[in-house]
């Protein structure tokens, strides 16, 4: 796995909350670059992760827009604006009120992500104390590493059709408001649900496009970054989210993955800047959640630190950690979520009204059947692999260092 690639896990996290830093020798290193400007295009383009050919050109639009002016100043100066976002939390409050099943909604996603991270740290319990120990001292866990990441990977998947369905109702929701029609927590899984396999593909992506970065900001050992390459992570990041504003409305309406994608970015061109500081002050309150829970963490590890050693606690460690993320969570999926995509909705309104381009919503049931037959297959197979771990081999896998 190569250096760059390789984000913290489970074992590095855990020391890092405990120390507060990441563990550093005292070899003098190379002067790295400090600003973008110092990287080359190399640099650069060696930073993308491999894509089949046929999505190199969305890599493109990302380094594109990475280079946004308004989108670098917000990264350079790290200020936001948050009354930019408040102002438009009137309309979600006040939708929010008059159509309650939006908060339904935002409900169903907070449990699929906790019913997601809860399944993923049942993995930790299947690693030994003695592997664990074992670990701390290797750069890498070899198959562990893998399997850790593979199950991480299904863990988003398992997440992602719920979060996908039900951002897409409040979606419709807005869509039916500004029609005039009835909007009903049926009649929203109706016209969300026809577009199961953009929106699932769509989430799974960008869910783990999300957990890769926020694990990527946690400190790491040895970390060989310059810090002009984590400045243009973030912008990558930044420029991901900023481009992909507008293709959950427009899946909504019954676009695929790839035109709802080449929609988003003619959007984000006529709207640049009130979509970076949207997205940056939903961001912001994201950040002071995270860092609260993270901050949470240290009590919690000090507290089940009974002296026989880090092995014997990192996944209760992991399942106790539950509580504080469940709440960050629980906070931006009730109230910051659902205001950051609504205000999206109607700022995509106001889009295809000055474009003259007519809002139809979808009706097609028998294109949502399959997607939700192979939901059902994934969690079966999930199932399949918790229950019958040790027949099929794995705990074998997880048990070898």
């Amino acid at each position: 796995m190569p250096e760059e690639d390789r984000k913290p896990g489970p074992w590095s996290i855990a020391k890092s909350i405990t120390s507060g830093e990441p563990e550093t020798t005292n070899i003098p290193e190379p002067e790295k670059p400090e600003t973008i400007a110092e990287l080359t295009e190399k640099d650069k383009e060696d930073m993308d992760p491999w894509v089949p050919d046929v999505m190199k050109p969305l890599l493109s639009v990302r380094r594109e827009l990475a280079a946004l002016p308004d989108l670098q100043k917000k990264l350079a100066n790290q200020e936001t604006e948050y009354s930019d976002f408040t102002s438009k939390a009137g309309y979600a409050l006040s939708l929010g009120l008059k159509e309650k099943e939006i908060f339904f909604f935002g409900g169903m996603q907070w449990l699929a992500v906790a019913i997601a991270y809860l399944l993923w740290t049942q993995m930790l319990f299947w690693i030994p104390p003695d592997v664990w120990e074992a670990l701390s001292n290797q750069d890498g866990a070899g198959p562990i590493d893998y399997a850790l990441i593979v199950w991480a990977f299904v863990c988003v998947g398992v997440a992602a059709f719920p979060i996908g369905i039900f951002s897409g109702c409040m979606g419709v929701t807005h869509f039916l408001h500004k029609q005039g029609r009835a909007s009903t927590v049926a009649m929203c899984l109706k016209l969300s649900l026809p577009n199961a396999w953009p929106l699932w593909a769509f989430h799974w992506t960008d869910g783990w496009i999300t957990v890769r970065q926020i694990m990527s900001r946690l400190p790491r050992d040895n970390d060989t970054r310059s810090p002009a390459q984590k400045l243009y992570e973030e912008a990558l990041y930044y420029a991901w989210k900023v481009g992909i504003a507008g293709v959950l409305p427009s899946m909504v309406l019954g676009k695929g993955m790839i035109e709802s994608g080449k929609e988003s970015i003619a959007f984000v061109r006529q709207h640049a800047k009130e979509i970076i500081k949207l997205r940056a002050a939903y961001s912001g309150y994201c950040w002071i959640l995270g860092v609260l829970a993270y901050v949470a963490g240290i009590p919690l590890m000090m507290y089940l630190d009974d002296g026989t050693g880090m092995g014997n606690n990192i996944a209760m460690f992991y399942f106790y950690m539950a509580v504080p993320i469940c709440f960050a969570v629980g906070l931006i999926m009730f109230f910051l979520r659902p205001i950051y995509l609504l205000s999206l909705c109607n700022l995509y309104s106001d889009y295809l009204k000055a474009n003259n381009k007519t809002v139809e919503l979808p009706d097609n049931p028998p294109r949502a059947i399959s997607a939700l037959v192979v939901f059902a297959i994934l969690c079966i197979a999930v199932l399949v692999v918790f229950y019958f771990r040790e027949a099929i081999g794995l705990v074998d896998i997880l048990s070898t260092v």
